[in-house]
């Protein structure tokens, strides 16, 4: 059996939910409104749907059960994964994977959550929440550390002490996306950001400040996968899965030099290997951005630039609209809002399919990679789409 699987699947349908503030509707409401419109942009029916993978709020039992029921879907596989931020790339190589074993052919890949909501509830609801036991982390509140911003920050004081970079680097990024998520309508931020107010904002846990953080909000998105074959048959254009790769870093973020050299690495050197391309390919990158660190970090561990250059190769406007990489061209999480990167691959596939306006459209553009990461913060996954099958 062939362990290529490059351009013989599909992404053949991609939908979303109303994104921002969503207090009516749940993580699973969310999620079945994504997949139906999915489905619909496909041209396909829930009859056609025979596979199912998930990814939603941890404390969601059995999670793809729920959405399944929601749409009223029997299937031949389905699951749900746990690898936090990596998952939704993932997913959909595990689609592929899934097909190619024989167990389903058209799979249904998403992820929702109602964070917005969740974030504004009464004390009493809060209280309830609070009181949920703690899970396993590297390093937790019994040290003092309390959120995922401190993490992020240590690894992103650590660059700026060995390679240099610097807080007017980190809001060249910021700045990039917030530009690209006002040419989106659905974007969550829609006001102007500029350096000057990027370097006057804030600080969550230093050295980052507020806009150098994701915006978390409800929404969901999903995508079909199916085989080439019938891609070519369906309304949409096709964006064909011409790679991916994976690198869990699972000895732990403070482990080795794990916050400066990611399994990003790894991921990429996967994911070039089967699509049969390098980064010099790459016409747009859509990639995770929970924190801005995280996005320079994988653009060194991508390719993109060497380790340590991150901070200039930002800060030359690389990242926008008319740049040598224009990145995140929906606003990223950090603008469109914080969807665990599935949006990414929704834009992903958008622009490989040139569906956009314009004013949004990477022009001429075949070839988007997209990455994930996460868990506990040490999981990289990377996707990358074409235009043509290879």
């Amino acid at each position: 059996m062939s362990t290529n699987l490059s351009g013989k699947y599909a992404i053949v349908g991609v939908g979303q939910s109303p994104l921002g503030k969503v207090p009516e509707m749940g993580p699973i409401g969310l999620f079945a409104v994504a997949a139906r419109n999915a489905i619909e942009d496909a041209g396909l029916t829930k009859q056609d749907v025979d596979g199912l993978i998930t990814r939603g709020p941890d404390d969601v039992y059995c999670h793809h059960q729920r959405v399944g029921e929601a749409l009223g879907l029997n299937v031949t596989f389905s699951t749900s994964t746990a690898n936090g931020g990596a998952s939704q790339t993932m997913a959909v190589a595990m689609a592929c994977m899934a097909i190619e074993a024989g167990v389903c052919n058209t799979v249904v890949v998403g992820y929702g959550r109602d964070t917005w909501s969740r974030t504004h509830r009464n004390a009493e609801a809060k209280q309830a929440v609070a009181s949920r036991p703690r899970t396993y982390s590297e390093f937790g509140s019994e040290f003092g550390q309390f959120g995922a911003p401190v993490n992020y920050a240590i690894a992103a004081r650590r660059h700026m002490e060995r390679f240099g970079t610097t807080k007017a680097q980190l809001g060249a990024i910021a700045v990039a996306f917030r530009n690209h998520a006002r040419r989106n309508p659905h974007a969550f931020m829609q006001k102007p950001l500029d350096l000057d107010e990027y370097l006057s904002a804030r600080l969550i846990v230093d050295p980052l400040c507020l806009y150098d953080c994701s915006v978390f909000i409800d929404g969901a998105g999903a995508v079909v996968v199916t085989t080439a074959e019938r891609a070519r048959d369906l309304r949409q254009p096709p964006a064909y899965v011409l790679g991916f790769g994976f690198g869990n870093r699972l000895s732990g973020w403070f482990t080795d030099d794990n916050m400066i050299t990611t399994g990003a690495r790894e991921a990429g050197e996967a994911a070039y290997k089967m699509a049969g391309i390098g980064p010099r390919d790459v016409d747009t990158a859509q990639v995770y951005d929970c924190f801005t660190h995280m996005v320079l970090l994988q653009l060194e561990d991508y390719g993109f630039c060497a380790k340590g250059e991150g901070g200039p190769f930002v800060a030359s406007g690389a990242l926008e609209a008319g740049g040598v990489l224009p990145t995140n061209t929906s606003g990223g999480q950090l603008s469109e809002g914080h969807i665990e990167g599935m949006l990414q691959v929704l834009e992903g596939a958008r622009q490989v399919r040139r569906e956009h306006t314009p004013d949004r459209q990477v022009k001429d553009c075949n070839i988007a990679l997209v990455t994930g990461h996460g868990g506990n913060t040490v999981c990289q996954s990377a996707l990358i789409l074409g235009r043509e099958a290879g």
